[in-house]
């Protein structure tokens, strides 16, 4: 008979040990599980994939896991949008939660060696890329060329902006930033992401690429639209689909789309296989 830490559905005690400020309502909680067992354990996820986060007496709500495995710590980056949300941001450093996983399939960062990487990013949508991004540079020299593109509301609004910082700095990394409303003090570009790819001087590799795409519904039609009139093949894009996962397992049925469950068959779908859900995105 299985054990209770077998036990799929059976969140495991973590304490949080700080919280940073990112852009309005949203915020980055670092923690670590009780037990260190379970801590070395988690650290196997892969990028892209989730975790479901409990908060007692409140209820439990799924995150992305913005970490990449090659960094030491662990936490969730979470704007505050129900109940569950907002009973995390209340947290204090020292109290406690609770978090099971990891879950999903992630990106299969080990099959893109040897590719060129292309992120597109609209505002939070960077948080479950930022995986994919640092393990990229962790792993450099098994990539070909990498280039960031990143677009918010406002210049308030960027994510990250230690990491944007060294992007910008990296060598052999492009990194390019828009805004949709420029504020002063700004000398970036101003429009939508997709701009960003006709600027002058920036050359977005076709072949051998991989496109990674994430960000609010309109973002992502209209860069998909970008990117297929550029050349790029529909598996060659691949995003995460964001549903409520209840269970994270498979077992509800409550993140069902189409034909796929996107807590077990994704959430990282190409778009060739978006496009055979059977529902629009």
């Amino acid at each position: 008979m299985p054990s209770a830490t077998d036990n799929i559905y059976l969140p495991k005690p973590a304490v949080l040990d700080r919280v940073v400020d990112e852009i309005h309502e949203v915020k980055t909680f670092y923690w670590h599980f009780e037990d260190a067992e379970e801590q070395r354990k988690f650290r196997n996820f892969r990028p892209g994939q989730f975790a479901q986060v409990s908060l007692f007496g409140t209820g439990e709500f799924p995150a992305s896991l913005p970490p990449s495995p090659t960094e030491a710590e662990t936490f969730f980056t979470i704007r505050t949008v129900g109940s569950c949300t907002a009973a995390l941001h209340a947290l204090k450093p020292g109290e406690k939660f609770a978090v099971r996983g990891p879950y999903g399939n992630g990106f299969p960062m080990e099959d893109y060696f040897g590719k060129n990487l292309v992120f597109v990013a609209g505002g939070i949508g960077l948080i479950p890329l930022r995986s994919c991004i640092i393990y990229a540079l962790a792993h450099r020299q098994n990539f070909k060329s990498i280039q960031i593109f990143l677009g918010a509301r406002t210049p308030r609004d960027l994510m990250y902006r230690d990491n944007l910082r060294d992007w910008e700095q990296s060598a052999g990394v492009e990194c390019h930033l828009t805004v949709d409303r420029a504020a002063e003090g700004w000398t970036g570009n101003v429009g939508v992401v997709g701009s960003l790819f006709k600027k002058p001087g920036v050359q977005v590799p076709i072949d051998n690429t991989v496109a990674f795409v994430c960000g609010p519904p309109i973002m992502f039609r209209f860069v998909i639209k970008d990117l297929l009139a550029m050349g790029f093949p529909e598996r060659s894009i691949v995003s995460t689909l964001e549903r409520y996962m209840k269970c994270g397992v498979g077992k509800c049925g409550h993140c069902c789309i189409g034909v796929a469950y996107v807590c077990v068959d994704g959430p990282v779908f190409t778009y060739e296989q978006i496009k055979k859900l059977g529902e629009d995105i």
